[in-house]
């Protein structure tokens, strides 16, 4: 997903050119442009196609209504919606699913767009507006109960964008569970769909702090625990029931989800913990296992390679850094931090996932070794541990080899 509120209303046509470019040599195949109420994202989304129809790559887009913006009160609140696809609906960029132009939103379960009846009433009605202009498959994410999907034949399928963390988890859990939880919500919303396109979620991270008198977000998702590879891991383990995986998300630098490899555009308020925090090395660890979950088998290692990260403030969890290796050979890794000594560990070919706790005041380090002879190396060039900061930020620094 990327989205289209005050991130990329500087955007140029060139700026969306270069996003489509590492997107795609990253195993991406499109954006979920999420998109508001205002008039300028348009535009921008209208330079986005220009930029896709231009790349060499086949990749696609499709939109994502932002329904905690956009007003869904009257039944003329859908014309914005139909707007939307009236533009861009018969696009050859445009994502199609089963022949239909794909649509999702972000919300939608409080709109009544002037209709009584119910949630099926309220987007029957409005997905019929949408169909007037353009032959559509309808993939919302509503947060309801699951339970009531039987009853909403107006959907053509859904997006679990709350799968991506283990929301279910509190202090009061096992620890077993705290660290290697299930990741398995997406099986209640499989079970009542009842074979409609199901939309899964992968996310890195999860960190917003903003105050009461701007979007009021301040709050964490557990991220820990090698999260992003864990979650790619499972869906790739149940993938003949997934039609479709989104990354949360592409450029939502106000959630320190973001996996873009350098920050463009205009930040939303959030420079206090995004500046100074690269998460390129995600976006490239993204493409490995985006590429198992197309081809249903993970690709061969013909690099050994090194991803990590972590906090680089102390806090009331884990304070270690998190490394996943792919190596072509077994061989040695050793993670440092600081003058210390190593922690080594001896490793088979493939994907292995590590972690070392912090030291303060000390940065984050990994090799890998083979018959004495170091063959792949990440610094975290940046990245100082600090045990009591003037500020706190829980937000993630990445690091690659």
């Amino acid at each position: 997903m990327t989205s289209q509120k005050k991130r990329c209303k500087p955007y140029s046509v060139n700026d969306w050119a270069a996003d489509i470019e590492e997107a795609s040599a990253n195993e991406i195949n499109g954006f979920v442009l999420n998109v508001g109420r205002e008039e300028w994202q348009r535009d921008r989304v209208w330079m986005c196609f220009e930029a896709a129809a231009a790349s060499s790559s086949h990749f696609v887009l499709f939109i994502s209504f932002d329904m905690s913006s956009i007003p869904a009160a009257a039944p003329s609140d859908v014309d914005l919606l139909c707007t939307y696809l009236a533009a861009f609906g018969k696009h050859p960029r445009m994502f199609r699913y089963q022949g239909k132009v794909a649509v999702s939103t972000f919300a939608g379960e409080a709109a009544t767009f002037g209709q009584r009846g119910g949630l099926d009433a309220v987007w029957s009605f409005a997905k019929a507006a949408m169909q007037s202009v353009v032959p559509i498959h309808f993939i919302p994410a509503f947060f309801i109960d699951p339970a009531r999907y039987p009853s909403l034949p107006c959907m053509d399928g859904m997006f679990h964008w709350n799968g991506g963390w283990p929301l279910h988890l509190t202090p009061a859990d096992p620890r077993p569970e705290i660290e290697f939880s299930t990741l398995d919500t997406d099986r209640h919303h499989l079970h009542h769909l009842g074979g409609r396109t199901f939309m899964a979620a992968v996310s890195p991270w999860f960190f917003t702090h903003y105050a009461p008198d701007s979007w009021n977000k301040n709050w964490i998702y557990r991220g820990d625990d090698w999260l992003f590879a864990r979650r790619w891991e499972q869906l790739i383990a149940m993938r003949s029931q997934i039609d479709i995986v989104q990354v949360i998300s592409w450029n939502d630098y106000g959630e320190s989800h973001y996996i873009c490899p350098s920050v463009r555009g205009a930040q939303p308020a959030s420079h206090a913990w995004v500046d100074g925090f690269p998460h390129g090395a995600w976006l490239r660890l993204n493409g490995f296992f985006a590429r198992a979950f197309k081809d249903g088998a993970y690709p061969p290692i013909e690099e050994d390679q090194i991803f990590m990260w972590g906090r680089r403030r102390a806090c009331p969890t884990d304070d270690v850094f998190w490394v996943v290796v792919l190596c072509t050979a077994p061989a040695s890794v050793s993670l440092y931090t600081g003058d210390s000594s190593p922690k080594t560990v001896e490793v088979g070919a493939g994907i292995t996932k590590l972690s070392r706790p912090l030291e303060v005041g000390k940065g984050m380090r990994a090799t890998i070794q083979r018959q004495g002879v170091v063959v792949g190396e990440c610094t975290a060039d940046g990245f100082e541990f600090q045990e009591t900061p003037a500020v706190y930020n829980f937000n993630a620094f990445t690091a690659m080899s």
